[in-house]
C-alpha cells in the first residue's frame, strides 16, 4: 500500500525514475565517454575492460585505454576509446 502511494507522487511531480529508484542510467557521449548513475561498485577493471555492479546487473564496457575518471557514491565517469557495451540482467 505503501509503494503505491509514493508511485503515486512520483508521477505526479513526474520525477524521473532514476531519482527515486535503483535503475542505473548511462549516458553516452560520442564514443568515448559514459557516465553511469546509481552503480554499487566496480567489479573489475582493466585498461581494455571495466566490469561495473548495478542494483539490476552488471554492465561491461570494452575499449582501449579505459579510464575510471571521476567517481563518486553515485556515479562514474568512464573514458576512453569505447567500443562495445555489455549489459547483464540479474534475474529476478
Amino acid at each position: 500500500m505503501k509503494k503505491k502511494k509514493t508511485n503515486k507522487i512520483e508521477k505526479m511531480l513526474e520525477l524521473p525514475e532514476e531519482i527515486y529508484s535503483d535503475n542505473p542510467k548511462i549516458t553516452i557521449t560520442g564514443f568515448n565517454e559514459i557516465i553511469l548513475e546509481n552503480y554499487k561498485g566496480i567489479l573489475e577493471y582493466e585498461e581494455c575492460f571495466a566490469s561495473i555492479s548495478t542494483y539490476i546487473g552488471v554492465i561491461n564496457i570494452n575499449g582501449n585505454n579505459i579510464n575510471l575518471e571521476k567517481m563518486t557514491n553515485d556515479d562514474i565517469k568512464i573514458t576512453g576509446k569505447i567500443e562495445s557495451i555489455e549489459l547483464d540482467r540479474i534475474e529476478d
